[in-house]
């Protein structure tokens, strides 16, 4: 952080500045010019407020020079984190694919879904166990039952879990049965979860706000990583814009500026960013070219019955062909799948 005073500073001011600085722990740097002084901070300032030092007699402005998100910037840690689980490395070199329904419905679904996914591969298996809906008259999902599922079949096919959690209370229960906690769009600054989520060790998998910005998803992210848990994964699921035609606007743009901006792993989402199963596999394809990490992609074996997004889900079929079509991109950028 540097600090500019006003031309009209005097010594005194500027001494109170580095005094005030210096009550937090911290060393400065200063540089006097012909016409201001500037000040620059040195250590660890997330304990100093901005807003705070603007208001100190003389200060003319504060430059953040590092992000807001320290732990999770590449400014503090260079190298990808690698995040493994199970046998699987996510944020390695092999690009990662997590799949299955929206909702858990019933064990006999779960067990076509995972059949399938074991074939192709895939280790790891989602589906909704708790299901905030936007109408309150929607499936909600079947909570406990819904976990209970999950880890069945899970055990039973050697398949990892990712589920969501939607509430702090509800973190130590999610837990239990699953392997990845996901934090859902809406629940993205929900910070009593994400503190209830650094606090814990399970991985966790952090889906960008609908209508949240990249600095935003990633200040979520510094709340977990806050806490200690450093096992955390971003979602780009698309964002909410004029366009209508699709169920939102999938940002291809933030897979590669998140790559830039941070060293945590990186899963596209495009099934939510379209809403319609006949863009999912295009969209899928773009972004492991861009450079995810991972997909989470939403597969039924009955999706016009499915109790929630039947119409952006993949039939098995459909997926088994996708899976082939990424393998041949995932290549082409020197990566496996």
């Amino acid at each position: 952080m540097i600090i500019v005073m006003k031309m009209s500073a005097a010594d005194a001011d500027v001494q109170g500045v580095v005094d005030r600085i210096q009550e937090f722990g911290l060393r400065t740097h200063l540089s006097r010019g012909e016409e201001r002084t500037i000040i620059g901070i040195i250590g660890d300032e997330r304990p100093i407020n901005k807003e705070m030092l603007e208001r100190l007699e003389g200060v003319e402005k504060v430059l953040p020079v590092l992000p807001p998100y320290k732990l999770a910037s590449r400014d503090f840690k260079a190298e990808n984190t690698v995040i493994s689980l199970n046998g699987t490395r996510i944020g390695d070199r092999q690009v990662v694919v997590m799949a299955g329904p929206c909702a858990v419905e019933n064990a006999q679904q779960m067990r076509e879904v995972a059949r399938v996914l074991k074939d192709v591969g895939v280790t790891i298996l989602r589906g909704g166990a708790f299901k905030p809906r936007t109408s309150p008259y929607s499936f909600q999902g079947l909570g406990r039952e819904g976990l209970e599922i999950l880890a069945e079949v899970g055990s039973e096919f050697g398949l990892s879990i990712v589920t969501e959690v939607t509430a702090p209370e509800d973190v130590p229960l999610v837990a239990e049965y699953a392997d990845i906690l996901q934090v859902g769009t809406r629940n993205m600054q929900n910070y009593a979860l994400l503190h209830a989520l650094g606090e814990h060790r399970r991985p966790v998998l952090l889906k960008r706000g609908i209508m949240s910005t990249l600095q935003e998803l990633l200040m979520s992210a510094e709340y977990i990583l806050s806490h200690g848990n450093y096992r955390v994964m971003l979602c780009e699921r698309g964002i909410r814009t004029f366009e209508t035609y699709t169920r939102n606007t999938f940002d291809i743009n933030a897979i590669p500026v998140l790559k830039d901006l941070t060293h945590l792993p990186v899963i596209a989402d495009p099934s939510h960013g379209t809403g319609k199963w006949e863009l999912v596999g295009r969209v899928a394809r773009a972004a492991v070219a861009a450079g995810a990490d991972g997909l989470l992609i939403e597969v039924h074996p009955h999706p016009e019955q499915a109790l929630s997004d039947g119409a952006q889900s993949l039939k098995p079929e459909r997926f088994v062909a996708l899976m082939r079509e990424l393998r041949l991109v995932a290549e082409a950028v020197d990566r496996g799948l």
